[in-house]
């Protein structure tokens, strides 16, 4: 019970030049939402703009916080005294070499990796359920750290999309009418605002697209990319035999999205709408 434990351990705050970015990136959008389009069209002191401001400035700072934590949250680490036991036949499925049938070892670890972990060459280690290392966070998304990535990228959407509607309402509104009185500097506002949000919204969206999938057939990418990479010529074979494959932790969308046993996913976890620093 207490190996269970570790995967939720705190590691110390990570800054680097993408983290940097992505902080950047959420404090311009966040200043240029209230101050510029939010007045703009409202009012920043009336009350449709007060409301606007209260509640952009709550999804911003959930964004923030599950950003943090997303960070700093250790994503799974292999415990040190872990060894497969191979004689216990209820065990579920073992996961074995690609080429040889051996029980997987990290050679660089020097131990046994559990089912679905892998080593990652930047962190310098195995995670447990790792689906991808993430240059935004600088961190490797896993199994302790999946949820609150997750529920980031499901606050930076609607963020976004929430600051388009603002900036979009902000120009119909407007018009830019008191360009002369402003020197353009608020066409820069727009400008780059617009820039950084149309792309940005497409990426999220594709990428919470993405991670929906996964979710719903208890997949993960590195999982995903390895099938499309090796896994056809089985496909073929198992078709050919006249099985169907399918993935073997997929245990249909339902269970895959309620199944606290296997991931700790439950469906509340996912449309958080408090403080998401869990």
């Amino acid at each position: 019970m207490a190996e269970k434990a570790k995967p939720q351990q705190q590691q110390r705050f990570a800054f680097s030049l993408p983290v940097a970015v992505v902080i950047s990136s959420i404090i311009y959008i966040y200043i240029s939402t209230i101050f510029v389009f939010i007045d703009r069209w409202f009012g920043l002191f009336s009350s449709p703009g007060i409301v606007n401001a209260v509640v952009f400035t709550a999804i911003a700072s959930m964004c923030i916080s599950s950003y943090r934590t997303a960070i700093s949250t250790d994503p799974g680490r292999v415990p040190s005294t872990y060894a497969p036991d191979i004689e216990d036949n209820q065990t579920p499925i073992h996961e074995i070499k690609r080429k040889g049938g051996d029980l997987r070892y990290c050679q660089k670890c020097s131990h046994y990796k559990p089912p679905r972990a892998h080593h990652c060459r930047v962190c310098k280690r195995c995670v447990l359920r790792m689906d991808h290392h993430c240059i935004w966070i600088n961190n490797c998304v896993g199994h302790a750290n999946y949820k609150i990535f997750f529920i980031f990228v499901t606050y930076a959407v609607i963020a976004c999309i929430y600051s388009m509607v603002l900036l979009v309402g902000s120009l119909t509104y407007d018009g830019l009418s008191d360009e002369e009185k402003n020197g353009g500097s608020f066409r820069t506002v727009y400008v780059v605002s617009g820039i950084l949000l149309v792309p940005l919204s497409i990426a999220l969206c594709v990428l919470i697209g993405w991670h929906i999938y996964l979710i719903l057939h208890n997949n993960t990418t590195i999982e995903l990319c390895w099938q499309y990479y090796e896994g056809v010529r089985a496909l073929w074979l198992q078709e050919k035999g006249g099985s169907i494959y399918k993935h073997p932790y997929d245990l249909g969308p339902y269970e895959n999205l309620t199944s606290v046993r296997i991931e700790d996913y439950t469906a509340a976890s996912f449309f958080l709408v408090v403080f998401p620093a869990f």
